[in-house]
């Protein structure tokens, strides 16, 4: 049977959802997670819709793909098929002709499945691989301790505070209470938290939101930041211990994150906070 893209719609989204939760394990390489669209839904279900591509075989859904931005495709593979040949020559035509609307013409990169046939093909035909990223993992079989910091579960009263911190955390950063409400009423959302951590004086210093698979599954964290103003007093590490224990209350097995392996700062905060460096992972780009 042939592969076949599509795009699912406003209402094929759900599904989308399931199947990314499916294809979550410990142990498995690093890929597009169910939060990953959570958080893209920030700009509202249409948008996201808009930016998601799947690949089916015989009706059953193989591959996954986000258009983070028109030059950026982030794809999640079902395991047992990434060496699939088929499947990964069906990818690479996609993904290298612009008019199958999949990327633009221009530079552009596609992030898969370390390990997987498609990302083996691009790096054949001439894709090149970008800079590192580095995925850090906490496993939550055993009890996470308290973070030594208040911190709050971010609802529609606090909504205006998590904006705000996410906007004095990350330059350019667009979260508005609008986004975060449309967040909020996507499909991931339901397995998911907000949190804002608080300084002695009461003011939001730090915020997190993650994102559960469902219940023996890796949570992610997406994003993590800290107030501008107030860095260097370790609201980082215990904004990000308060992220791992809100999953393991949500019932995730593990927590993980992804960083840009030069920002060794993060990187020092994630392991801080009990996280252990996995091995590095890369996108593949191509020049226009």
């Amino acid at each position: 049977m042939a592969i076949v893209m599509d795009r699912p719609g406003v209402d094929g989204l759900g599904g989308v959802v399931r199947v990314l939760r499916e294809w979550q394990y410990d142990g498995a390489v690093v890929q597009l997670h169910p939060g990953d669209l959570g958080w893209f839904w920030r700009f509202g279900g249409q948008q996201t819709a808009a930016a998601t591509r799947t690949w089916s075989r015989g009706g059953q859904v193989l591959a996954v793909g986000l258009l983070d931005d028109p030059e950026m495709l982030r794809l999640a593979i079902a395991p047992e098929v990434q060496r699939d040949e088929e499947l990964a020559r069906q990818l690479v035509e996609d993904v290298s002709a612009p008019e199958r609307g999949v990327l633009i013409e221009g530079k552009v990169y596609v992030d898969a499945p370390m390990g997987s046939l498609v990302l083996d093909l691009l790096t054949e035909d001439g894709w090149e691989l970008d800079e590192p990223w580095v995925p850090l993992r906490r496993d939550l079989s055993e009890p996470v301790p308290e973070p030594g910091l208040r911190t709050e579960v971010v609802g529609p009263e606090q909504a205006s505070e998590r904006t705000a911190v996410q906007r004095a955390s990350f330059d350019g950063s667009t979260f508005t209470d609008e986004r975060w409400q449309a967040m909020a009423a996507g499909a991931p959302y339901g397995d998911a938290r907000c949190l804002i951590g608080r300084n002695a004086q009461g003011e939001a210093v730090a915020g997190v939101t993650v994102w559960s698979a469902g219940a023996g599954k890796p949570g992610l964290i997406e994003p993590m930041g800290v107030h501008r103003a107030h860095r260097g007093h370790g609201y980082g590490e215990a904004i990000t211990v308060a992220a791992a224990r809100a999953l393991q209350e949500l019932g995730s097995s593990s927590a993980f994150v992804c960083t840009p392996s030069f920002n060794v700062g993060a990187v020092a905060t994630y392991k801080a906070a009990g996280f252990e460096p996995l091995p590095e992972i890369r996108a593949v780009y191509r020049n226009a």
